[in-house]
């Protein structure tokens, strides 16, 4: 029997169950268990099927069991800003709405206009405005439902109520309490004041706990069902949070993590709450060891995933990149961030009409619609690493390209052809392996966050790309 540490890695449309140990100074990592997560619709909301994605968790540990690992301690990490209540009895007063619903549409203006100023909000928090943040799904939620927020004894985010359901201990971890908007930057605790003016009881709000944390044991219960006695860990329960921790270099280097979302940023030491990053939009999330994560979020590979759903997945995610490759001559470009491409009923034909609306060639095949999502994000990707380098008034070397996404290799030589830089691709499993290397690090198995890097350079290969001379590049 192997010893590991399990890293569970929830994403928007997928999950991941890894386990991940040491050998001979390098970070091993085995994927025991991959499962879906798609948003389904109850009661007129978009939602998760977060008792599906428990249920999903206890398998990988049990499935991780029958391939021969003796697990020794478990962290969660998911996307951000969702959330689910509890009420008095701890039972559930909500389902685990997406940040993709339009129950938050036009909240923003509403709230900058009655409660706090858009300028106050920023430089209290640091986080970027999203219409989706928590603060305007809870915004929204005292609207709609003020009943089921007076009865709400309990707030957690998604990770926090996964590890409520393993341990029955209530936290919230702090890389992704950031994401809420509700955290002061600069004191890392919830800001009442604010939540006064909200008109929501700051009483429902958990300790904010950093990575690193130990939770404990699993419940009594689940040792019994599941074979396997364990300590809980607290990585960046943020994905992005412990995918930048995967990122072998930050001195001189700009990440890209790339998945259903691409966050393009650098890593800092303190929040960055200036004009300019209030004027274009960047965010200054919590990360692993109180470092924050400068950056911006940017519409990613969602776009290309509704694009297979809508052909009936007749394309793979290799397919397109292929198709695409044959049509260097379309280079029609879309607003990636515009608010029509986070939800559409059909993500294909509101390309289209926004080609026909700019007097762009429309996109008719599957390649040249994929060509046309690549050749966007490469734009949008250019445009934010300017806002940057003009923020912190230095030119960066190198992008390092993180996660799933980082095997596009397509859009690798976009960005390296858009940007003139050179582009490091890799590791592809990144968010995992920070969630993994932080467990180690808890345990005293890795020595802090600069050796953890040292020995994730070592351990994993990265693909390299430096600008070509071709047509069809923007």
């Amino acid at each position: 029997m192997t010893k590991c540490c399990l890293a569970v890695d929830i994403g928007a449309s997928s999950g991941r169950v890894m386990a991940g140990y040491l050998n001979d100074g390098t970070v091993q990592l085995d994927e025991v268990h991959r499962f879906d997560n798609r948003i389904t619709k109850k009661d007129g909301y978009f939602i998760w099927d977060i008792a599906g994605l428990f249920q999903e968790i206890k398998t990988g540990i049990y499935q991780s069991k029958l391939l021969g690992y003796t697990p020794q301690s478990i962290g969660i990490d998911t996307w951000a800003v969702d959330f689910v209540l509890l009420d008095e009895n701890d039972e559930l007063l909500t389902d685990a709405v997406t940040y993709r619903d339009p129950r938050t549409d036009g909240l923003m203006k509403e709230v900058f206009e009655n409660i706090i100023s858009k300028e106050r909000l920023y430089l209290e928090t640091g986080i970027q405005f999203q219409k989706f943040n928590t603060i305007f799904q809870l915004y929204s939620l005292k609207k709609a439902n003020p009943d089921i927020l007076k009865k709400a004894k309990t707030f957690l985010m998604i990770p926090d109520y996964f590890n409520y359901l393993l341990t029955g201990k209530k936290a919230n971890e702090y890389t992704n309490a950031t994401t809420t908007q509700l955290l002061n930057a600069f004191t890392k605790k919830w800001d009442k004041d604010l939540l006064r003016q909200l008109g929501i009881d700051d009483g429902i709000f958990q300790e904010v706990l950093p990575p690193s944390t130990n939770l404990g044991g699993l419940k009594q219960e689940l040792i019994d069902e599941l074979g396997v006695d364990m300590d809980v860990l607290l990585p960046a329960t943020h994905d992005t949070g412990s995918a930048v921790l995967s990122v072998p270099e930050l001195t001189n280097t700009i990440y890209v993590s790339s998945g259903t979302w691409s966050l393009i940023g650098v890593e800092n030491n303190f929040p960055i709450c200036v004009t300019k990053a209030f004027d274009y939009n960047f965010t200054n999330e919590g990360g692993f060891d109180y470092r924050f994560r400068f950056l911006k979020n940017v519409m990613g590979l969602w776009m290309i995933q509704e694009v297979k759903r809508n052909y009936e997945h007749t394309y793979s995610f290799a397919d397109f990149v292929q198709l695409a490759k044959h049509e260097k001559n379309f280079c029609s470009v879309v607003n990636v961030d515009d608010n029509r491409f986070m939800k559409p009923e059909n993500m294909i034909e509101e390309i289209q009409k926004y080609c026909a609306e700019t007097e762009q060639q429309i996109p008719q095949t599957a390649g040249q619609v994929a060509k046309c999502v690549y050749d966007s994000l490469a734009l949008r990707y250019k445009q934010a690493i300017a806002q940057i380098e003009e923020i912190f008034e230095k030119e960066f070397k190198t992008i390092n390209v993180i996660g799933g996404g980082s095997q596009n290799d397509m859009l690798n030589q976009l960005i390296a052809d858009t940007t003139n830089k050179e582009v490091k691709a890799g590791p592809i499993e990144a968010t995992a392996i920070g969630n993994i290397v932080s467990q180690l690090i808890t345990l005293g198995e890795v020595n802090g966050i600069v050796d953890a890097r040292r020995m994730i350079q070592q351990s994993f290969e990265m693909k390299t790309y430096r600008k070509q001379d071709q047509e069809g590049i923007i």
